[in-house]
């Protein structure tokens, strides 16, 4: 668990996949969003118990962000929409991808506003057509960004060896991320470990040159 000044970010990560469910959540308001609804029901049931715990007030998922259409990130979607009446989101061009009613279409640069705090939408075009990433500006540390299959340690994310989808997604990373965001900001990827973008950055260059 990440204990900030305004929210607490927890994590789970369920299936064989080892997909990460992050949950946002707000200490005053109790509001909560939940990123990638990827498997496993009862651990999301526990996760967001969990999250409740942090809240000086009665605790409510209001929303579940889809960072893209892949199959191990939504098993357990309408599950959790369906159990907390939570509305959802995907990147617009992956709605239609998504068997799951969503709700709520994103794109790049879109930001939804809670009681405690606010969610941008950046879009990363290259896993999926539409990709997007969710940024956490804490006003009083390093920024928090939640990449979905997008951008992990070492690398970005699979584009099928596909070199247009490969350099769509790396500009967009260059341009979205890595121009975008200063170095202490912390990166939550869609599988495994966290890395920071400072972390990072000097390896951009290897990646462009081996195209994955």
């Amino acid at each position: 668990m990440e204990d900030l000044e305004n929210i607490t970010i927890r994590s789970v990560s369920v299936s064989e996949m080892d997909n990460n469910v992050y949950l946002l959540t707000g200490k005053a308001s109790g509001a909560q969003v939940l990123i990638d609804a990827a498997a496993d029901f009862p651990a999301i049931q526990r996760l967001l118990a969990e999250g409740a715990q942090d809240a000086a007030v009665p605790a409510k998922l209001e929303l579940i962000i889809t960072t893209h259409s892949h199959w191990d990130h939504v098993r357990a979607l309408a599950e959790t929409a369906a159990a907390t009446g939570a509305k959802t989101a995907a990147g617009t061009a992956d709605i239609p991808d998504i068997e799951v009613p969503t709700l709520v279409p994103l794109e790049h640069g879109d930001t939804g506003t809670f009681p405690d705090f606010e969610l941008e939408a950046i879009s990363l075009r290259g896993h999926t057509p539409g990709s997007v990433a969710l940024l956490y500006r804490d006003p009083h540390g390093p920024a928090h960004l939640f990449t979905g299959d997008s951008l992990f340690p070492g690398g970005l994310g699979n584009t099928q060896k596909d070199p247009q989808r490969f350099a769509q997604l790396y500009q967009d990373v260059f341009e979205r991320v890595f121009d975008y965001l200063p170095d202490d900001t912390v990166v939550h990827p869609g599988h495994g470990a966290g890395t920071t973008l400072g972390a990072e950055r000097p390896h951009l260059r290897e990646w462009k040159e081996r195209g994955w």
